[in-house]
């Protein structure tokens, strides 16, 4: 059963106006293909995320089980996702677990006809190390030489560099250019190919579905890789050219749950995830404490001590927290957790915003609370509130002082006097340039409580299945294994009677992976392990070695 967070006539009332848009701008097919793609993972045991995007905030979406989110009790709006005074396609992000996506892809696949659904094309630029790299080569230049000439240019992947910039910023990259011939001939080619398109390959989620052979609708590509086409259009132009996109992304954190469920199921304890409390005294208090340490979104050590600061003790304190925990918005945590504590009296900037501002103190955090605000302020439609959202956003003047005079007039009918008015605009203004998708916070703050909850109840199990995925990675092994034993979890040392070739859990212990030692595949591990359960514990070397195929092991393996 559902506990209802408001009166059942409000979900009633607002899933009539959400069919009427859908209906309206012709998406009802979208909708139910996410769904029953979805609701066919389900049945497979796939897990799939609570929500990701502005998706979340749509009941209809909840309602057909596409997101596991209530909308109203967290107070997320359709118009966030889908804008009827602003015609645009639906986009539903949907996380399935990363081992079995490709398994919901196939589905699809099957589904509507392997000649009507396909991958969407990328194409890599030559950025400023790879162009000097690739024209390095082509002139014959020493390979040391050019790797050199590389390092002076910053590497920034989410903000990249251009050639030009770097010239302009490394004084050692100027240098060089004016001294060596050879140098400035590289650099002059690379400043003219810079930009160009180097390669083709496949976007890592995006999947477009046809109602025909797609081969009749745009052309097509062959990725190697892939026994998959793809469109040879990439993701700017397959709406244009009037496909749907659908995006199937593989998130290790429902892997992670999945597996330290599975773990705690070992035990004789069912647990659904979907389905546990979310007001765990426990788990709060961990969080409290700072040990946060394999909790998804909040285990760096900044987060860690926003934590101890903050002392959460509501699933909105997370939301909150995910959502400000960005350059920008960080810059409100200190005034957020003062108000939140009673050091410091919340301010709503108007008696009628509060119900708006209650559940943050008075600080805008969310683009929802922008247009709610405009919405109960001034007037506006919530797709109105939500086109206002994006012209703050853009900060264009003419259209600023266009809204400005919207909102203000708006107010003003309200009664609210100009120069009040227009004091909460530019406050608004302000946030609403980097105000966070609160759809999306809620969704992974979701997430982030869940794997916090099984940490504070389950501990072995919730390490072993971090562990578990990444076994590759010694610096985090190290920081599991450091976090074990402060939580004082028993981890036992890789033994070849004990140990599988992944992490496990044997009485509230965590048995080292065999796999995880360093230089041996796993697939030798799994035959040991294998051939351990078939013929019972080995007694001695030789019977190892009678019994393992030791081909198969190598003799690099053996020795680890």
């Amino acid at each position: 059963t559902i506990t209802l967070a408001a009166p059942e006539e409000d979900y009633w009332a607002r899933l009539k106006r959400e069919l009427e848009i859908i209906n309206s701008m012709g998406f009802p097919g979208y909708f139910l293909i996410v769904a029953d793609f979805i609701k066919w993972a389900k049945t497979e045991d796939i897990p799939v995320g609570p929500g990701r995007g502005s998706g979340a905030g749509s009941v209809v979406a909840w309602v057909l089980t596409i997101t596991d989110l209530d909308p109203l009790r967290f107070g997320l709006l359709f118009e966030r996702f889908l804008n009827p005074e602003r015609v645009s396609m639906p986009d539903f992000d949907i996380d399935f677990c990363q081992d079995r996506r490709d398994e919901v892809i196939r589905y699809v696949q099957e589904k509507y006809g392997r000649d009507r659904v396909a991958q969407i094309i990328t194409f890599g630029k030559l950025q400023a190390r790879a162009v000097l790299r690739d024209v390095g080569r082509v002139l014959n230049m020493p390979f040391m030489q050019v790797d050199r000439i590389c390092k002076l240019v910053p590497n920034n992947p989410a903000n990249p560099v251009t050639l030009a910039e770097a010239l302009e910023t490394e004084p050692r990259l100027k240098e060089m250019r004016k001294e060596e011939a050879s140098v400035a001939a590289l650099i002059e080619k690379a400043l003219r190919l810079e930009g160009l398109y180097r390669h083709a390959s496949t976007h890592a989620a995006g999947v477009v579905i046809a109602d025909r052979p797609l081969q009749e609708l745009v052309p097509l590509y062959r990725d190697p890789r892939s026994d998959m086409p793809a469109t040879q259009f990439n993701m700017k132009w397959v709406e244009p050219a009037g496909l749907v996109k659908f995006d199937f992304l593989g998130l290790k954190t429902l892997t992670v749950i999945d597996r330290a469920v599975r773990f705690v199921a070992e035990r004789g304890v069912t647990i659904d995830i979907s389905a546990i409390p979310v007001d765990d005294a426990a788990t709060f208090e961990m969080l409290g404490e700072g040990a946060a340490v394999g909790v998804f979104q909040l285990e760096s050590a900044g987060m860690r001590s926003t934590l101890r600061a903050m002392k959460p003790d509501t699933l909105e304190d997370i939301i909150a927290l995910v959502s400000l925990y960005r350059p920008g918005p960080m810059e409100n945590i200190p005034t957020y957790i003062e108000r939140k504590q009673g050091i410091q009296d919340p301010d709503y900037l108007h008696p009628m915003l509060e119900e708006v501002l209650k559940e943050t103190y008075g600080v805008i955090i969310y683009q929802e609370q922008v247009m709610q605000i405009a919405q109960i302020l001034s007037g506006y439609s919530l797709g109105e509130a939500d086109l206002l959202r994006r012209a703050m956003g853009k900060k264009k003047k003419e259209e600023m002082d266009k809204q400005r005079k919207r909102f203000v007039d708006g107010a003003a009918e309200n009664g609210v006097d100009n120069k009040k008015a227009s004091s909460i605009f530019d406050l608004v203004q302000k946030f609403a340039g980097y105000g966070f998708n609160k759809s999306h916070a809620a969704a992974y703050a979701y997430i982030a409580y869940q794997t916090a909850w099984l940490k504070a109840n389950y501990p072995a199990e919730l390490l072993a299945a971090s562990m578990s995925l990444d076994r590759a990675n010694t610096d985090k092994l190290s920081v599991f294994l450091k976090e074990a034993r402060r939580t004082e979890v028993e981890v036992r040392p890789p033994h070849i009677n004990h140990s599988e070739a992944d992490f496990s859990v044997k009485d509230g212990a965590i048995v080292y992976a065999l796999s995880a030692v360093k230089n041996v595949g796993e697939a030798a591990m799994d035959l040991i392990a294998e051939r351990r359960r078939e013929g019972g514990p080995f007694t001695d070397l030789m019977d190892f070695a009678e019994r393992v195929d030791l081909k198969s092991i190598g003799k690099r393996a053996l020795e680890n």
